[in-house]
């Protein structure tokens, strides 16, 4: 199973100037009220999970907490965004960008 990394999602965040402003020390300090930010942090959350792959509620919660204190919310967000699905106690990606092999998203 693929690791779930923060490293390459927080500095993606970083690099975009209307998602830097939710950056703290730790992570992610904010989420965003502004739905179409929200949904654009959402998205580059969405990229760390591999498609095709379930994963385990446990470990999402561990990822999302090392972005964000309250991971509950970053998950429940997540699923009611579309970006992931659930089902007995797993998850999977069935939203969001997907990269073009040879460089970052569209």
């Amino acid at each position: 199973m693929p690791d779930l990394d923060p490293a390459p999602i927080l500095d993606a965040l970083a690099r975009d100037p209307g998602l830097r402003v939710f950056l703290g020390d730790n992570g992610i300090e904010t989420i965003p009220a502004k739905h179409s930010r929200r949904l654009r942090l959402l998205d580059q959350i969405a990229q760390a999970f591999e498609p095709g792959v379930r994963y385990p509620e446990s470990r999402v919660n561990v990822f999302l907490g090392t972005l964000h204190p309250d991971y509950a919310a970053l998950r429940r967000y997540l699923v009611d965004e579309d970006f992931l699905s659930r089902s007995n106690g797993q998850y999977w990606r069935t939203g969001g960008t997907v990269p073009p092999a040879d460089g970052p998203p569209r």
